[in-house]
Parts: C-alpha cells; structure tokens; sequence
C-alpha cells in the first residue's frame, strides 16, 4: 500500500497521500487496491478522530491511468478496476463493488474527512474528492466529470454524491460534456467547500479543531448527516449496471481510440 498511499497518524489526525507523483497520482490497480485498503485500516484504527486525503505532486489525482485507455483502445475493453474479468454489477463490499469502495470507503469512515485539492482532479480523481465530506480547493484547482470523453459515465460512487450536492441540471451538464471547471465554478456549484491557497495546510489546521471536538459527539453528528441522503444502494448498482454496457462497446471504443490518436470520433447509433 504504501508505494501508492502513506498514512500518517498524529495527535488525531490521519495525513493521507497519494503518493504516485510521478503519474499525477493517476489510479491503476495498485493505486485502487491501497485506496481500499486505507480505508479499511482507518477504520479499525483506534484514536483517529478526522482524516485529511490529499495528494503528493502537481495534482490531487489525475484519474485514470492512461496506461488503462491504451489497453481498451488495443483489446476492447480491459480497463475496469481488479482486472478485465471482473463483474462490475458484484456487490463487493455492501453495496459497493470494488472500484466504487475506493471513493465510498471514505464516505462509511466514522470520523469527517477532509480532501485537499490541488492540480487536477479529473474523472475519477474527482470521484475520490467526493468520497470526503469537505473538499479544500487550491485557487487554481481544476476538475472535470470525464468519464463521458472516453465514452464512459461515473462509476466510482460519484452520481448518488453528486445528486446531493449540486442542482440537477448542473450535474446534467457536467456529466453530459465533460468540460473542466475552475475552483471558482466548483464553489458556485456546491463541490468546493472553502478555496485556500494552501488547501493541504488548511485541511489539516480544521482535522486537528475536529480532532478536539468530543469523539462520540463528532461520530455521531456523521453517522446522523449520512442518514439524511437517500439510500445510495440503487443510484451504485446503476452505476455498475451502465458502465459494464458501455465498456468494450463498438463506441466506447471508438472514442479512446479517437482521443488517443487527437482526432474526431466517428460514432454509430
């Protein structure tokens, strides 16, 4: 885990980072993996009160790793989390499966956490932010649902978060082009919940206040504001369900393929 995610435990706090600057802490199978696996060890570990998630680099995380797309534009479809085979519509870890457990683990965290975003934070860099139950912005922050440039939706458990947090016909939009927007814009809409310019510093300064706060009062404030949303159980299985038809078609296909060699896509209906 630690080649992908490093965890720091002090006075309460739990630092989390992405730790693959290399690829803008992209997400390829060793980065899902350790992203459940840190949420699975948070969990269970005592004395952690709040957590901050950010990422080492010049980007919170970039998304998908292109190493994926080029395997789906070469075979047709091998790009899905744990492996070419894997059933998407399984449940495995309630009502997550296993990509979606990476963002939604952290939503299931008994204490707040805290995303510091900086950089990008594109497709499902964007949906691991959402997994946080504030997200910190840098001025300059960048973010994109861009999941539908590579014939794709989200998948990762962002649509039922989404739908609480922004008005639909702006969900609408962004899902539907796929345009990058500012931290301005992320503010406008309901996705930024303050703008620093020190995002990581600034989340770490509120996770120590948290951190203060009487333990029960703070589980249970969590606990009581994660009632109060629908049941995400659906909105997760349609995620699945969508994403599994669309991965490998004859036009998801194309529009890897047409991104990866920059031209115009030539879709059939």
């Amino acid at each position: 885990m630690e080649e992908r995610v490093s965890i720091s435990i002090s006075e309460g706090v739990a630092d989390v980072r992405l730790v693959r600057a290399d690829k803008m802490n992209a997400l390829d199978q060793a980065m899902f993996e350790a992203l459940v696996a840190a949420t699975e060890r948070l969990s269970k570990e005592k004395g952690v009160r709040a957590v901050v998630l950010s990422g080492e680099g010049r980007a919170f995380c970039a998304g998908l790793d292109m190493g994926r797309f080029a395997a789906m534009k070469e075979k047709g479809g091998n790009g899905i989390p744990g492996g070419e085979n894997r059933d998407l519509t399984k449940r495995t870890h309630g009502q997550a499966n296993f990509p979606q457990q990476a963002v939604w683990g952290w939503r299931q965290l008994p204490v707040p956490v805290i995303a510091a975003v900086h950089g990008v934070a594109f497709g499902g860099g964007f949906q691991l932010s959402l997994g946080a139950d504030m997200r910190f912005l840098s001025p300059d922050a960048r973010m994109s649902v861009m999941e539908i440039k590579w014939g794709l939706v989200p998948d990762m458990a962002g649509t039922p978060v989404l739908a609480s947090l922004v008005r639909d016909d702006i969900l609408r939009d962004l899902t539907y082009t796929g345009r990058i927007f500012s931290a301005q814009e992320a503010m406008s809409y309901g996705l930024a919940t303050r703008i620093c310019d020190d995002p990581r510093a600034a989340a770490l300064e509120a996770a120590r206040e948290i951190a203060g706060k009487s333990p029960d009062a703070i589980r249970a404030a969590k606990r009581l504001l994660n009632n109060l949303s629908v049941d995400p159980g659906p909105a997760l299985l349609a995620e699945s369900v969508e994403q599994q038809k669309l991965i490998g078609s004859a036009n998801q296909t194309e529009a890897v393929r047409s991104n990866l060699e920059k031209r115009a896509a030539k879709y059939v209906d």
